[in-house]
C-alpha cells in the first residue's frame, strides 16, 4: 500500500484559502438596529413602568383620611404631587434598568425590557433618568412646598442608593422599598399641611411591608432552581423567612388598623352606623384575600393582583365606601 504524500506548504495555503471562501466568517451577535424617535419614546415610556403608577395613588391617602380631599386646591395639589412623584419614580426605574441591563438580559422575562433589549440605549436611559431626578424636586420646590421637595429629594437619593448597593443588603432592601411606599402616603399630607397620625403611619408602613415581602416571597418561589435571577438576595433569603416577614407585617397592619377603628379620639359617635368599626371587616378580608396570592407565590406583581382579582377589587370598593363614611362621620 502506498501512503499519500504530505501536503506541501503551497498546498496547505491553497487549501486554507479554499476553506475560508466556502466557510463564512464567524461574527458576533448583531446589535439591534437603532430605534427611531417614536420607538425610543415608547421604550422610555415602558421603562417608566406605567403599570406601577397605580402605587402613586397613595398620595391621596392622608388627605382622604383627614377628610380634606374634595376641594379645588387639594385636588390641584394632589394631581401635581402625583405627577412629580411619578417623574421621580420613572427616574429611578430608568437608572436602575440602565445599571442592570447586562443582568436583565439573562433573565427569562426582564430581558424584554427596553434597555436590556436595546430599544433604549443605556446612555439615553441614564440621561433622561438624571434629568427627571433633578427637575422633579426643583419643580416641587417651586410649585408646592419645600417639605415636598425635600421628601422627593430624599426619595430619589434613597432609591438611587438602593440601585447601587442597598438592594444587596439583607433586610435593608425590604426596609428601603417599604419606606418608598410610606413616602408616597406621606407626601400628600405634607403638600396640604395635614398632620400624620401614628395609626396612619403604622398601618401604611406595615401594609407596605406586607406587599413588598410577599412580592419577594413570590419571586423566590418562582425563581427557585432557575438561572438568571437578577435579585442576588433571593439566594440569601429563605422562603420560610420571607413568609414569616409578610405574615408578621400583615398582623401588625391589621392590629394598627383595628386600634384606629376602635379609638374614638374623644369624639362621640354620631353616624348612622359605626363605620370605623365595620370597616375593620373589609380591611381584614382584603388582607386575607391578598395573602392567598402571597401564599401561592403569585404576588410577584402587586398591581396585577390588585387590578385583576375581582373579589379583591370588590372588597376594596366596600372598604373605601366604609372608610369614607367613617371619615365623613355620616
Amino acid at each position: 500500500m502506498t501512503e499519500t504524500a504530505p501536503f506541501t506548504d503551497a498546498a496547505r495555503t491553497r487549501q486554507a484559502a479554499l476553506h475560508e471562501q466556502r466557510t463564512p466568517p464567524r461574527r458576533s451577535a448583531p446589535r439591534p438596529p437603532k430605534a427611531g424617535l417614536g420607538a425610543l419614546l415608547k421604550g422610555l415610556l415602558r421603562t417608566a413602568r406605567p403599570k406601577q403608577w397605580v402605587k402613586n395613588v397613595l398620595v391621596v391617602a392622608a388627605p382622604a383620611a383627614a377628610g380634606r380631599l374634595f376641594s379645588t386646591h387639594a385636588l390641584v395639589q394632589l394631581a401635581l404631587v402625583f405627577a412629580l412623584f411619578t417623574a421621580c419614580a420613572a427616574a429611578v426605574y430608568l437608572v436602575n434598568d440602565a445599571r442592570d441591563a447586562e443582568a436583565d438580559r439573562a433573565h427569562p422575562t426582564k430581558r424584554h425590557r427596553p434597555v436590556a433589549a436595546g430599544q433604549v440605549p443605556v446612555r439615553v436611559a441614564y440621561a433622561v433618568g438624571g434629568a427627571l431626578a433633578v427637575l422633579a424636586p426643583a419643580a416641587a420646590a417651586w410649585l408646592t412646598s419645600p417639605a415636598v421637595a425635600a421628601l422627593l429629594t430624599a426619595y430619589i437619593g434613597m432609591q438611587l442608593a438602593y440601585c447601587v448597593s442597598l438592594k444587596h443588603v439583607l433586610v435593608v432592601d425590604l426596609a428601603v422599598v417599604t419606606t418608598g411606599f410610606l413616602m408616597r402616603a406621606m407626601v400628600g399630607g405634607l403638600a396640604l399641611g395635614i398632620p400624620l397620625s401614628r395609626w396612619f403611619l403604622i398601618t401604611t408602613g406595615f401594609g407596605a411591608l406586607f406587599m413588598v415581602s410577599a412580592k419577594r416571597y413570590s419571586e423566590a418561589v418562582q425563581m427557585a432552581g432557575k438561572a438568571g435571577a437578577t435579585r442576588a438576595l433571593l439566594t440569601e433569603y429563605t422562603a420560610g423567612y420571607l413568609r414569616f416577614v409578610w405574615q408578621l407585617a400583615a398582623g401588625v397592619a391589621v392590629l394598627g388598623y383595628c386600634l384606629w377603628a376602635m379609638e374614638e379620639g374623644g369624639v362621640p359617635h354620631t353616624g348612622v352606623l359605626p363605620w370605623r368599626q365595620l370597616s375593620m371587616v373589609a380591611f381584614i378580608l382584603a388582607i386575607l384575600r391578598y395573602a392567598v396570592f402571597a401564599d401561592r407565590g403569585t404576588a410577584g406583581e402587586p398591581e396585577d393582583v390588585v387590578l385583576r382579582d375581582r373579589a379583591l377589587a370588590l372588597i376594596g370598593v366596600v372598604w373605601l365606601a366604609m372608610y369614607g363614611l367613617a371619615v365623613a362621620n355620616w
